[in-house]
């Protein structure tokens, strides 16, 4: 006879694996996110997971995320003022009507700053 344990164990799900969460949220939502919600064109580690979307909220996944723009040309590390805090400069920050370019930001930003004066 199965304990009463066993029993209820039947009718869960399998358990979550620990990778779970950060599979579930991938570069691309930060960058939205920085690009129609954050005002600014500096961002720090603090912001992200304070403010950031909440699959981003962690620490380690938010460092991760904003390193992972890094190297696709999105967000460039800035010196800051305390030597435990990291920023970055927003290099691919782009008006509300333009597309999201994955090739190159940098072209992106050139292209939008021609056709928008100021």
């Amino acid at each position: 006879m199965a304990s009463l344990f066993e029993r209820l164990d039947k009718g869960r799900p399998p358990p979550a694996e620990a990778g779970n969460k950060q599979s579930r949220s991938s570069p691309p939502l930060l960058l939205d996110w920085l690009k129609n919600r954050w005002p600014g064109t500096t961002v720090s580690a603090r912001d992200i997971y304070r403010h950031g979307p909440n699959p981003v909220r962690d620490r380690k996944i938010a460092l991760n995320m904003a390193e992972a723009l890094v190297g696709q040309g999105w967000l460039t590390p800035i010196k800051s003022w305390r030597y435990d805090r990291k920023e970055w400069q927003i290099v691919g920050k782009m008006g509300k009507n333009a597309r999201l370019s994955q090739q190159s930001p940098q072209l992106s930003q050139t292209v939008i700053e021609a056709v928008e004066p100021g």
